[in-house]
């Protein structure tokens, strides 16, 4: 019973749970950030494939007003 009623275990136990709160807090922010920055990067990823698809269409357009100038 000793063990229990240690006067050190209260300090110790409020401090740990103070770390592991603080910790989740953390984790949770960095969680959200990193949503969110792939979010932005998937976002820049269909952009990016939109402007190829485009691209292509003119270098086609191109290439068939060369055919039919030759």
């Amino acid at each position: 019973m000793g063990v229990l009623f240690n006067p050190l275990l209260i300090p110790i136990a409020a401090i740990l749970m103070t770390v592991i709160i603080v910790g989740i807090v953390f984790w949770y922010n960095a969680r959200e950030k990193e949503l969110q920055y792939h979010q932005e990067m998937r976002v820049r990823e269909m952009e990016h494939q939109r402007r190829m698809k485009e691209l292509e269409l003119e270098v086609e357009k191109v290439k068939a007003q060369q055919g039919r100038a030759a």
